[in-house]
């Protein structure tokens, strides 16, 4: 039966000594040389218990180890269970009670406290420098491990969708979503073994993790290895890469430095924009710049990518292109029917590369996902005439700021929590480098608090990536004749926070 996943993504690269990952001090790992420390590190899995369809969950800093340990989870036929490095313990300890992983691995400075925290569940630790519990058991191992067969309906991952311990989804992602979705973006955005990609997204998230790693291993081709994204740095590194893949953020503050010229940019063959709106002006910005086309994408946990720019034609400012090869998509109006074009309406997805479901959660699996197969995304698009799509709101209050999905609902507790708050909305707004800005909107109970104190509040409590950036007190908050919070009105109201003073 084999294993389509490993045998596609990663087994094909047996023997091949060319080069898979640059680290950024020049030491070169090559393609034959992972598939032994991945092989090594399936070993360690066995070895501490771990059987096919286990769960391993993970809390580890970027590094070729932690690429290592996700492709051992695939061959040895474990589900991979990333998680942010941002979250906090707490946080940490619930996604494992709602997960029910085998093993969590932790980074070496947590692996206590985690362990303190997740029960009896087994906790080993994995650093950026070949340190830790595990990498000293993968140490001692053999360099070959017989690889794990599964079906492609199989579950290689599951994903939670956002940072909200009460409302956090796992998206259960199978062999045949990942491979069918890497597959067409190595086709689509023309990789091959030539390419070599700056890679400086996370590998907790689909983006960083499937998107930029899975289509570089099916091409063939390699990456240099940011820990994270830094502008000296990658402006030190562009010129041995060949594409790049970024959220926004990384564009706007390449274009704040002088160093961002056609020059330096010359050689690159490809920019990519995805996780967060990539504003037109943006968009046309960098083209001004430089002569570089950014290709703006769309997806989503659940999803992978859906739809693309093209390659070749125009890459539209403001839209995220049209369905990717195998992708079906639809616009739904609240009746039921397809939106004509240039009407704003719900976008619906189906597709090899959708998800199986939510994990545990039958009932919202059954909201979301159609009986005919299409997935309501809850993002509200439109599509023009000739085929485009342009996303122009959600559905839902989801933020989204410098890529990663923000529930208000949790910040909101925290904040109605402390002395001095009636109660709170959180927004997000328009943020001219995160995209958008997490803005809490307080109606005090008697003197309110000072905006640093909310800050530190949540700071101790919540993930850094959640934490408000501002903090602005009102009378009341807006609310219909139902009595729910109107946050569009305060989006409005709001939408200028963050924007340069004229």
């Amino acid at each position: 039966m084999g294993n389509p996943l490993f045998d596609a993504v990663f087994g094909i690269h047996a023997g091949r000594e060319t080069t898979f990952l640059v680290l950024p001090d020049g030491i070169r790992i090559s393609h034959a040389g992972f598939l032994a420390r991945a092989a090594r590190f399936a070993h360690a899995l066995v070895a501490l218990g771990v059987t096919p369809g286990h769960r391993v969950a993970v809390q580890v800093a970027k590094s070729a180890d932690a690429l290592a340990l996700y492709a051992a989870c695939v061959q040895a036929g474990a589900v991979f269970l990333p998680l942010n490095t941002a979250y906090l313990p707490a946080e940490v300890a619930w996604f494992v009670a709602d997960a029910g992983p085998a093993l969590l691995v932790a980074a070496p400075e947590t692996g206590a406290v985690l362990a303190a925290g997740v029960g009896p569940v087994r906790v080993a630790t994995l650093g950026v420098n070949g340190d830790g519990s595990l990498a000293a058991l993968a140490d001692g191992q053999p360099e070959t491990f017989a690889t794990v067969a599964r079906a492609t309906d199989d579950l290689a991952a599951i994903l939670y969708t956002s940072g909200t311990t009460g409302r956090s989804k796992g998206a259960m992602l199978s062999q045949g979503n990942l491979l069918s979705n890497a597959q067409v973006l190595a086709q689509e955005w023309r990789f091959t073994a030539d390419d070599v990609l700056l890679h400086a997204l996370p590998v907790f998230h689909t983006h960083g993790l499937f998107v930029a790693t899975n289509t570089t291993l099916v091409a063939g081709g390699s990456m240099i290895l940011m820990p994270r994204f830094d502008l000296d740095e990658a402006f030190r590194l562009l010129p041995q890469a060949t594409a790049m893949m970024g959220v926004p953020t990384f564009y706007t503050r390449m274009l704040a430095d002088a160093r961002l010229t056609p020059e330096a940019t010359a050689h690159m063959r490809l920019f990519v924009s995805g996780s967060a709106p990539l504003l037109a002006q943006t968009h046309r910005d960098f083209t001004a710049r430089t002569g570089q086309v950014i290709l703006e994408r769309y997806g989503m946990t659940e999803l992978n990518m859906a739809l693309s720019n093209p390659y070749e034609g125009e890459r539209r400012p403001g839209t995220v292109g049209q369905p990717l090869p195998g992708v079906e998509l639809r616009l739904r109006l609240d009746d039921g029917s397809d939106a004509p074009p240039d009407t704003p309406a719900v976008i619906e997805i189906r597709g090899p590369n959708v998800f199986r479901g939510y994990w545990n959660l039958p009932e919202k699996t059954a909201e979301e996902l159609r009986p005919d197969g299409f997935f309501i995304t809850g993002d509200i698009g439109q599509i023009s005439a000739d085929g485009y799509v342009t996303i122009v709101g959600r559905e839902k209050d989801l933020v989204i700021a410098g890529g990663f999905n923000i529930y208000p609902a949790e910040i909101e507790s925290v904040i109605d929590s402390l002395p001095g708050v009636a109660e709170s909305a959180v927004i997000g707004v328009p943020h001219p480098d995160m995209g958008e800005g997490v803005v809490a909107v307080v109606v005090p109970d008697g003197a309110p608090p000072a905006e640093a104190d909310i800050i530190a509040a949540c700071a101790a409590r919540l993930a850094r990536f959640k934490v408000p950036r501002r903090v602005v007190a009102v009378d009341s908050l807006p609310r219909n004749a139902m009595g729910k919070v109107q946050k569009a009105d305060l989006r409005r109201r709001f939408a200028a926070l963050f924007q340069p003073v004229a």
